[in-house]
């Protein structure tokens, strides 16, 4: 078994006929954060890429405010799961104290280290730029983003988060079971330099904020929205698109007018 896949024997029963074989499956483990010594998240992820996780978790949760606030990433392999322990700046250490927590999380987890209503209303350091890119893009990154998704390929369980070029070019890929982590390891890495984020899930308001933290011009998702993204997304001016298939897409908010309606 790697960090990212492992193989499970199946039995099949199909008009009458049995079948044995075995297949690949996609790991899933708990994951512990750590954060200047204290618990802050149990994560279950695919233990894969486990500093680019560290280093965008740490951005999307706003403990940090730059990946040169994190001054040290550990990960190691423990009995029970694996473990990250990061050590923050001077000016970041602050923040752990007020929120730090232990909380169990699974693939759809949602806000770590929330504790009231009111802590959703965190500031987004500035709005994003306007989208240089076209729908040709989009469909042409659709048409690569399977070539590049190996992990699910070969297991069918793994969601994943792409940096996009302007022509639609996929920059970087990170795949994970939890679609929240596959973004996180996609900031961590700093490859949103790009001119959209392709993500294969469903948009969700963490989706969106996530997107937001990662200054990226635009967020595209192969499933369909919540009315909370698309009210995040509209707030800050995020260009936001969803159901994006091979030839067709859903434009949920466009302040850009980048792609305007036909005969405008």
């Amino acid at each position: 078994m790697t960090a990212a896949r492992g193989e499970a024997t199946y039995i099949v029963h199909s008009d009458g006929a049995i079948v044995t074989g075995h297949r690949q499956v996609a790991v899933e483990a708990p994951v512990a954060i750590e954060v200047d010594g204290f618990g802050y998240a149990v994560m279950m992820m695919t233990p894969m890429d486990l500093a680019a996780f560290a280093t965008g978790f740490m951005l999307t949760e706003r403990l940090a405010d730059a990946p040169t606030d994190i001054l040290d990433i550990d990960t190691f392999e423990a009995s029970a799961g694996w473990i990250v322990r990061i050590a923050l700046s001077d000016r970041s250490k602050g923040r752990i104290h007020d929120r730090v927590r232990h909380r169990t999380s699974d693939t759809s987890c949602g806000l770590c280290g929330i504790a009231s209503l009111e802590q959703l209303a965190r500031p987004v350091a500035k709005r994003p730029p306007k989208p240089e890119t076209s729908t040709a893009a989009i469909f042409a990154a659709l048409g690569e983003l399977r070539g590049h998704q190996r992990l699910n390929a070969e297991t069918g369980a793994a969601h994943g988060a792409a940096a996009c070029s302007a022509d639609g070019g996929i920059v970087a890929l990170f795949e994970d079971v939890g679609r929240h982590n596959a973004l996180d390891k996609l900031i961590g890495h700093q490859a949103t330099d790009a001119a959209f984020i392709l993500v294969t899930s469903r948009i969700s308001f963490e989706m969106v904020d996530k997107a937001l933290v990662a200054g990226t011009p635009m967020l595209v998702g192969i499933s369909a929205p919540t009315s909370l993204a698309i009210d995040h997304a509209r707030t800050h001016g995020l260009t936001l698109v969803a159901l994006a298939r091979a030839d067709t897409m859903l434009v949920l908010n466009d302040p850009w007018e980048v792609f305007p309606p036909t005969g405008s």
